[in-house]
């Protein structure tokens, strides 16, 4: 049987052949070989909003206002035009044709933030079974707080952080969520995950993982709190021991004599919040502590182990504060440790930190790893698609390239792996990555290693700035002939006069379209250069 790469050999083939069981859909993301962007738009002239992405369904592209004070929603559609003569695709597009609108066209603007707060463009997270998406604004941040009603000290906070919940198809907000006085990592999404209908935001300075549910009615209902409790009757439990301790000292006072400065220091004792720690960090506490009691079967031995392991560590584990949670499942939390500082940071990669996995139903420490671990790491590159916890609806989610489910990602790492210097900063390198942020990477067929080759510092399925380069961006066929495809080049044709500006990108591809949009920007609030990437 012959082979052709020709989208005309391949529709060909598709109807005289079958796909062996399994391959059906690799098979058909094959023509995407043939169906690239292979034109661009440069400077295309469009509103001054800050674009986020594109919706993982490809129904919506999200975007905000320069000031961040409103939502934008548009539509996708496809270029359509009229045009006089003989051979359209010969010449270039009319000037009619290079506008924004006709490739997008505005659904509603809907205002979000109040006078003093901001849209964090960062927090977008879309459910696609219901198409609600979600969105955060925040008032500024305020440095030097003190840490009050058990607050962690250190932790700055936001005076107030709201979470709306939208239905795309009309703008319309269902339900909010609100935080004050709270601190909330919005960066790149770092504090809040979704899985299908669950919802997790992990208060930095209470050190609290909100566990809420999204309704198909479109309300935030509050599941669980894990923290300073675990299970919903714990604080019930200790409210009643603390009153019946309470009664008990209280009883025992008629027969004592009083020493004012004595029974305050009693009394101050005795509250609840100064005999106990979390139930997040007594879980923590008891699975390190039987984990090393089992390793020894003799009695001396178990007793000298623990000493060197357990207690002489003891108040470092007790400093330790939740840096970030991810959904493993609807069951599972995975959980990053590590201190204060290294919570706090832009760049804690170098810093010791620890990875726990957290059963909900059961309150249970089930695993735990420091980020120097070979165990953990070895699973993370055998299993790293169970690390990207996605919902079970967007079965296109399925296809984007790691390196264990793609040999050439694989083959990658492995080359990185061989030029690293030592292999315990190549594992916490590696490790730093988790917990994931919730949907950072872009489904785009045109990011898939088995179809293309491309250079991931300039370009990547995450979702992430990218500084700008001189060169355009080269898709290369992963097969033969292995030849150039297609191209992307963000920024206008003529090049910048000043060489020393700072210029970022970032790329939104749609996830299914051969449609895509490179958005230059500087660091001096210069208006975006916006180009579409589409084929003709």
């Amino acid at each position: 049987m012959f082979r052709r790469a020709n989208i005309t050999a391949r529709i060909f083939e598709r109807e005289i052949r079958t796909p062996a069981p399994g391959t059906s859909v690799n098979c058909a993301r094959r023509f995407y070989e043939n169906l690239v962007p292979n034109y661009t738009i440069t400077d295309i002239e469009c509103p001054d909003h800050s674009f986020r992405k594109f919706t993982d369904d490809g129904r919506y592209l999200v975007s905000f206002s320069r000031n961040l004070q409103d939502l934008i929603i548009y539509r996708p559609k496809w270029l359509s035009y009229s045009w006089k003569g003989e051979d359209c695709e010969a010449d270039d597009l009319p000037p009619n044709a290079k506008k924004f609108e006709n490739f997008f066209t505005q659904l509603y603007s809907v205002s979000l933030a109040s006078a003093n707060e901001l849209i964090c463009k960062d927090v977008f997270l879309y459910m696609e079974r219901n198409q609600f998406g979600l969105f955060a604004t925040s008032t500024t941040q305020i440095h030097d707080a003190p840490a009050t009603g058990g607050a962690v000290q250190g932790v700055r906070f936001i005076e107030k952080i709201t979470f709306h919940l939208l239905r795309l198809e009309d703008g319309v907000v269902l339900d909010e969520k609100e935080f004050r006085n709270d601190f909330i990592h919005l960066a790149h999404s770092m504090g809040v995950f979704l899985y299908d209908d669950l919802l997790a935001i992990l208060s930095l300075r209470y050190q609290t993982v909100h566990i809420l549910q999204i309704r198909d009615s479109g309300d935030l209902v509050v599941v669980r709190e894990i923290g300073e409790f675990c299970r919903e009757d714990d604080e019930f439990f200790l409210n009643s021991s603390a009153q019946y301790t309470s009664h008990l000292d209280t009883s025992k006072l008629h027969h004592q004599p009083v020493h004012p400065v004595e029974n305050g220091h009693q009394n101050n004792e005795s509250a609840p919040g100064h005999l106990f720690l979390t139930g997040i960090k007594q879980r923590l506490l008891s699975f390190i502590f039987q984990g090393i009691w089992n390793e020894e079967t003799d009695d001396v031995a178990r007793v000298q182990c623990l000493k060197t392991k357990f207690y002489f560590h003891f108040q470092d584990y007790v400093d330790l504060i939740i840096w970030k949670v991810q959904f493993l499942d609807r069951q599972h939390l995975l959980i990053k440790f590590g201190s204060v500082e290294g919570g706090l940071s832009r760049n804690s990669d170098n810093l010791p930190a620890f990875f726990a996995v957290y059963n909900m139903e059961t309150t249970e420490i089930v695993a735990f790893h420091q980020n120097s671990s070979e165990e953990l790491y070895l699973l993370f590159e055998k299993y790293c698609d169970y690390f990207h916890a996605t919902s079970r609806n967007g079965l296109h989610m399925n296809f984007i390239s790691s390196h264990s489910n793609n040999i050439h990602a694989l083959d990658q790492l492995r080359s990185f792996k061989s030029k690293a210097t030592s292999s315990s900063q190549w594992v916490k390198k590696m490790l730093a990555s988790l917990p994931f942020s919730c949907q950072s990477q872009s489904p785009s067929p045109y990011f898939d290693q088995s179809l293309f080759r491309f250079d991931e510092k300039l370009i990547s399925a995450t979702d992430r700035h990218r500084q700008c380069t001189d060169h355009p961006i080269k898709f290369i066929l992963r097969r033969p002939p292995y030849s150039l495809k297609f191209k992307i080049k963000p920024g206008s044709e003529a090049a910048n006069a000043d060489a020393r500006t700072k210029k970022v990108s970032s790329f939104l591809f749609h996830p299914f379209w051969p449609l895509a949009l490179s958005v230059q920007q500087t660091l001096f609030l210069q208006p975006s250069v916006v180009n579409i990437h589409f084929r003709r």
